[in-house]
């Protein structure tokens, strides 16, 4: 279930970033391959660049911690099973 919703998600920013960007005399391709790949922080980098400054950086900055969320859980989750986590 969460791939799929990051799967669409992506998708969704790929197609804004592709039919918004030529607005802002952008290259359609390059930002809608990268919203595609990195997904939010691409399109808190394109509403930056824009002139959406406060809107960008607010999706850049929660994108950003939320992935270093991710990557501390996953280190937690790590440092658990390889020191043998016991519930008692």
């Amino acid at each position: 279930m969460e791939f799929s919703f990051g799967f669409i998600l992506s998708i969704a920013i790929a197609i804004y970033l592709a039919i918004d960007a030529p607005k802002h005399n952008r290259n359609p391709w390059l930002w809608g391959i990268l919203g595609f790949i990195f997904g939010p922080i691409v399109l808190g980098i394109y509403l930056i660049k824009t002139g959406r400054k406060v809107a960008g950086w607010i999706i850049l900055i929660i994108s950003i911690i939320l992935i270093i969320l991710v990557i501390l859980l996953f280190a937690v989750g790590i440092f658990f099973v390889m020191n043998g986590f016991s519930g008692y």
